[in-house]
C-alpha cells in the first residue's frame, strides 16, 4: 500500500483537524477511557503561536486521499540539541501495513535533517497490560526500529475534589518537616521575573533529577523569556496554571510544582511537573506544595467532579505512596524508549 506523506500546514483549520482527528484516534484506542485527547482550539493556539525552545513538525498520511497516520517531530532548541521527540500514530484499521513504518522513517529522515542523533518516544496501554510493554502494539513496533525501553511510567487518576480531611493531615505532616520554609501560591503567569528566574532554576532539572531509568537527558535550559512566550500560549489556549512554591529563607525557590486546568474540555485537570531542589530535600517540601496547590485549586469550586491526572515512574514509590492516600488509582501504562543513531559525516 502506497502513502503519501506530507508536512502539514498548521494555519489549515481541515489539514490541522485531520491529523489531530488521527491522534486522538489512536490515542483513544490505546488507553481507552484513561485517554486524554486534545482539543482543536488548544492545538491550533500551540502549532501556530512563535516558540523560542521548541521546533515541530507535523506530518500527515494520507492514502487515496484519505489521512490515515500522523507524526510529529519536536526538537529543543535550548538544550538537548541532539535530541528529538517522535510520535508516530496509525489508525488501527490501517496497521500492519507497513504505513506506521513509512511514517516512522519520514520522522526520522527530519530529525537527521536537524542534525539530531538521539530519537525519544513514548508508548502508552491499559494499566492491566504488562510494566514493561512487551507485546504492546506501540513498544513492539518501536523495538522492532531501534528504540530501547528505558523507563516505565504509570498514569493515576482521581475524582476532585480529593477529600479535604485526607489534604489536611497530608498538609500538617509536610509542615512539621518544613521548618522556615515558606510556601506561596497563585494561579496564571507568574508574578515577577525575578521569581520565574529562580524557579526555572529548579525546574529545569525536572528532566534529569527526576526517575529516568536507562534515558539519557539533559538539564532544560534557563530562559525567562522562552517561559514568557509560553506562559502567554497557555493564556491564549484557555489552559489555567496554578502553581505553588516553596521559598527557603533567602528567597530563593526550594521546590515547586504546577497543575493546569483546562477550559475547551471540562473533564480532567493535569498534574503537572513537582520538583525539590536537591539542596533542600529531606523537609517533605514537594509534598507540602503539591497539597497547598490542590488545596487552592479545590478552593475555587470550580473543578469538582474532574479527573486529576497525574503520571509517575513506575519506580517512584515515594510519591505513588503519597497518591494513593489521596485515592489515585492507576489507569494505564507508558513506555518512554530511546534510540541513538551515528550522523553521517
Amino acid at each position: 500500500m502506497t502513502m503519501k506523506v506530507w508536512e502539514i500546514d498548521v494555519f489549515d483549520d481541515d489539514q490541522l483537524r485531520a491529523w489531530l482527528d488521527v491522534v486522538n484516534t489512536v490515542d483513544l484506542f490505546e488507553r481507552g477511557d484513561a485517554s486524554t485527547p486534545w482539543t482543536f482550539p488548544e492545538l491550533a493556539v500551540g502549532a501556530r503561536e512563535p516558540s523560542k525552545g521548541w521546533r515541530t513538525v507535523r506530518l500527515s498520511g494520507s492514502v487515496d486521499g484519505v489521512v490515515v497516520a500522523a507524526g510529529q517531530v519536536q526538537m529543543p532548541l535550548l538544550d538537548n540539541l541532539s535530541s528529538a521527540e517522535v510520535e508516530v500514530n496509525v489508525l488501527p484499521e490501517h496497521r500492519r501495513q507497513g504505513l506506521g513504518t513509512a511514517m516512522l522513517e519520514a520522522c526520522e529522515a527530519i530529525a537527521k535533517e536537524h542534525g539530531r542523533s538521539r530519537f525519544d518516544a513514548m508508548c502508552a496501554w491499559p494499566y492491566d497490560g504488562p510494566a514493561d510493554g512487551a507485546g504492546t502494539s506501540g513498544v513492539e513496533f518501536a523495538q522492532r526500529y531501534g528504540y530501547e525501553f528505558g523507563l516505565g511510567d504509570v498514569q493515576r487518576e482521581v475524582t476532585l475534589p480529593v477529600d479535604e480531611a485526607v489534604l489536611a493531615e497530608l498538609a500538617a505532616e509536610a509542615a512539621a518537616a518544613a521548618g522556615d520554609y515558606e510556601l506561596r501560591t497563585w494561579s496564571g503567569p507568574f508574578p515577577d521575573d525575578e521569581l520565574l528566574l529562580s524557579y526555572l532554576e529548579v525546574a529545569s532539572k525536572l528532566i534529569t533529577e527526576a526517575p529516568t531509568g536507562d534515558l539519557d537527558y539533559e538539564d532544560e535550559a534557563v530562559d525567562v523569556e522562552a517561559h514568557r512566550m509560553h506562559e502567554e500560549v497557555v493564556a491564549k489556549q484557555g489552559r489555567l496554571k496554578f502553581t505553588t512554591v516553596a521559598l527557603a529563607p533567602d528567597g530563593s525557590v526550594a521546590a515547586y510544582t504546577d497543575l493546569m486546568a483546562p477550559t475547551h474540555q471540562t473533564t480532567h485537570v493535569y498534574q503537572w511537573g513537582t520538583l525539590a531542589s536537591r539542596a533542600h530535600r529531606g523537609h517533605r517540601l514537594g509534598l507540602a506544595v503539591k497539597i497547598a496547590n490542590l488545596q487552592a485549586l479545590q478552593a475555587t469550586g470550580a473543578y469538582d467532579g474532574r479527573r486529576l491526572v497525574t503520571w509517575n515512574a513506575e519506580v517512584n514509590e515515594h510519591m505513588i505512596g503519597i497518591n494513593e492516600r489521596m485515592g489515585f488509582r492507576p489507569v494505564a501504562r507508558a513506555g518512554e524508549l530511546q534510540k541513538k543513531i551515528e550522523l553521517d559525516g
